[in-house]
């Protein structure tokens, strides 16, 4: 038996494509990958027909019911705006709290202009800098003023409907959502593979990505890797 903490669940759908990978967290590989093409369009009769073979086979090899996965999308439906924040910063403020209050803020901006949508990714842009560098540093903030500018990726809410309907008809919820075709921005020639990728990001590895949680988080420390934020 696998241990459920162990493992992650991930569903990526696109007009082109259904695949259902199950990666081992500790040893980024796959202990289950299964995927079919489709003809340019998304059925879902074929879509439930997809779940029910592969959810089965699952279950069998960590010997677990799946009760959660990580939607991957990738469709035009998908939203990509920027959005920034420049205020006067007379205190020279540069605190991590300073920081972080400011991510709540803009995330509520969002928020209230497009409160139809679930947001997917939340990316810290870094003009300062070309590199994964962290996400708290002084380079946001001079002798006059504080600047952020934030990339959110995100998906209408109905849209999101139908397949959170269909995955709960098999007891699934869920867990998060992802941007296929932010995913697919990150390979390179060391590291093609898709799967492994969608772990990678949804564990950390763009340091500029601000984590979003549900409403009621469980126990943590304040300060993590990288900050949290109430979805």
């Amino acid at each position: 038996m696998i241990e459920e903490s162990h493992f992650e669940t991930f569903l990526y759908i696109s007009k082109n494509k259904y695949q259902i990978f199950v990666q081992d967290k500790d040893n980024l590989k796959n202990i289950f990958n299964e995927e079919i093409e489709v003809d340019d369009q998304i059925e879902l009769d074929d879509l439930s027909k997809f779940l029910d073979e592969n959810i089965y086979k699952i279950e069998k090899i960590v010997n677990s019911f799946i009760r959660n996965i990580i939607l991957i999308i990738e469709n035009e439906k998908v939203l990509s705006v920027d959005i920034s924040i420049k205020k006067n910063n007379y205190e020279k403020n540069t605190s991590q709290k300073y920081f972080e209050t400011n991510l709540i803020d803009i995330k509520d901006i969002f928020k209230e202009n497009y409160h139809d949508q679930i947001i997917m990714h939340m990316v810290i842009i870094n003009k300062h800098k070309n590199d994964n560098s962290s996400l708290f540093d002084d380079s946001n903030v001079n002798d006059n003023y504080f600047y952020l500018e934030v990339n959110f990726i995100s998906i209408l809410n109905s849209f999101t409907f139908i397949y959170e309907r269909l995955l709960k008809k098999h007891h699934i919820k869920v867990e998060k959502y992802m941007s296929g075709s932010y995913i697919k921005s990150f390979l390179n020639e060391e590291q093609s593979e898709f799967s492994i990728m969608a772990n990678q990001l949804n564990n950390g590895l763009n340091k500029n990505e601000v984590k979003l949680v549900s409403k009621t988080p469980k126990n943590r420390g304040f300060f993590e890797r990288f900050f949290q934020l109430f979805s």
